[in-house]
């Protein structure tokens, strides 16, 4: 009887073969570079928080996502894995923040687990690589989301994207002219789930949740439904207030205002921002400018990039005030688009090196080496194939992998002191001389 495990992945959890890892980590390097490019640093978290720092943050909803961990050693300080990077940043900030100093702009990279049901694009466990500005309320930290973004995704490779904005005070402006102010989470919370169960259920959602007449819901609904340029959206919100000013209100359509002139300044495409008061961002804690991204070839994965002003999250773990705004790639989910919409990063290739080393001769294997690690030391990844079998086989192999180039010597290139460089693409081969070997490839490549 056989007592073999089944090999098998948990649902919402995936295993990434080579060629998508590949594309992966340059997504996760062009996001670095983009991030240092603004002046963000770099610091991580631990996978694991105490369970108050984690709990009460993002809703009740998230708080039911959230992966309890038990201790082996039984513990008494109960745990959780993290749900986000913000709450972990918003609890070191409140840490670390006087020998920081602010305003501080930080980026992390890492997993974070939701224990929620798995879908199109949507995991249990999944990276985020997000950004932050925190200790200031400056508009200009907002602005500069919105540009990050931007030079973001275009770094990756996209120019068919958008990044949608709303101010969370024009949303609670709305619900303090309607008398709703004190309902202000549950019925955000049933907004949010607008693009996935359409308007009829969001209204009854807010009914339930929000204890809300059909009305009402129509009210908070009609507002989401507002559509045309931005400039024409802008307009028609504020006419909602024009017979009762509201502070709020007013201060968030300004910052969207002032947001939309400088990301256009700055030369962001015209049409690449787009104002959206649909938007609301399910998690509690955001109080200003919330931004969603998403694909024009593909809106139905969601969005690929979020985030939003939060100015009150630290005040549970100190005294001092610090706000900040900031936005998360969701790493998995954009990997699912590329792969769907067969993105050049994902084109193949399951190797990072570039050039194979045809073992021909086993009693040459030194000669080898020496020619690989003489491309390496010029920067050029080289892998020597491990045994001396047929060229075709290892050929066979160079082009299943994706390398660029293979280099063949046998005797007779030796005595000639050559080496036979093929191009696997076009198939061509071409004798060069072994002086000659790192130029002629640095240029073929």
């Amino acid at each position: 009887m056989s007592n073999l495990i089944t090999p098998r992945t948990l649902s919402g959890f995936r295993d990434y073969l080579p060629d998508v890892m590949l594309a992966r980590e340059r997504v996760l390097e062009i996001a670095r570079g983009v991030y240092r490019s603004y002046g963000f640093t770099p610091i991580d978290t631990p996978a694991c928080e105490s369970l108050d720092v984690l709990l009460g943050k993002g809703g009740e909803e998230s708080d039911k996502l959230v992966y309890r961990v038990r201790s082996a050693r039984g513990e008494k300080e109960e745990m959780g894995l993290r749900f986000d990077l913000t709450v972990p940043f918003a609890r070191f900030a409140a840490q670390y923040i006087n020998q920081l100093g602010t305003p501080f702009k930080r980026y992390a990279m890492g997993p974070v687990w939701r224990g929620e049901r798995p879908g199109h694009g949507r995991y249990r466990e999944f990276w985020q690589c997000d950004f932050d500005t925190i200790g200031t309320t400056s508009n200009a930290a907002d602005i500069e989301a919105v540009l990050v973004i931007n030079d973001l995704f275009t770094a990756i490779g996209f120019d068919r994207f958008e990044v949608r904005v709303n101010n969370r005070l024009v949303l609670n402006g709305l619900l303090e002219l309607y008398g709703l102010a004190d309902r202000a989470v549950p019925l955000l919370r049933s907004l949010d789930k607008l693009p996935k169960i359409g308007r009829e259920k969001v209204a009854e959602d807010m009914g339930r949740e929000g204890g809300v007449t059909p009305e009402q819901a129509g009210r908070v609904l009609d507002l989401a439904a507002i559509t045309g340029t931005n400039d024409e959206i802008l307009a028609r919100t504020e006419a909602l207030f024009a017979a009762t000013p509201n502070e709020k209100a007013a201060e968030g359509i300004r910052r969207l205002r002032e947001l939309l002139a400088v990301a256009r300044a700055a030369g962001v495409p015209d049409g690449r921002v787009r104002i959206d008061l649909s938007i609301c961002r399910g998690l509690d804690y955001y109080t200003g400018t919330i931004y969603e991204t998403f694909l024009t070839d593909l809106p139905g994965i969601g969005s690929v990039c979020s985030g939003g002003r939060y100015d009150n999250l630290a005040s549970v773990y100190t005294k001092q005030v610090l706000p900040g705004v900031g936005a998360s790639l969701g790493l998995d989910r954009l990997i699912a688009a590329m792969e769907e919409l067969k993105h050049p990063l994902l084109a193949g290739q399951s190797t990072p090196a570039q050039v194979l080393v045809v073992q021909f001769d086993a009693a040459r294997l030194g000669d080898y080496q020496r020619v690989a690690r003489q491309l390496r030391d010029a920067g050029i990844a080289t892998e020597v194939y491990p045994d001396a079998r047929k060229v075709g086989q290892q050929l066979g192999y160079a082009e299943k992998r994706g390398f660029k180039l293979a280099l063949i010597a046998g005797s007779a290139e030796f005595e000639q002191g050559v080496w036979k460089v093929k191009d696997l693409a076009k198939r061509e081969e071409t004798a060069v001389p072994e002086g000659e070997l790192v130029d002629r490839i640095r240029d073929s490549l």
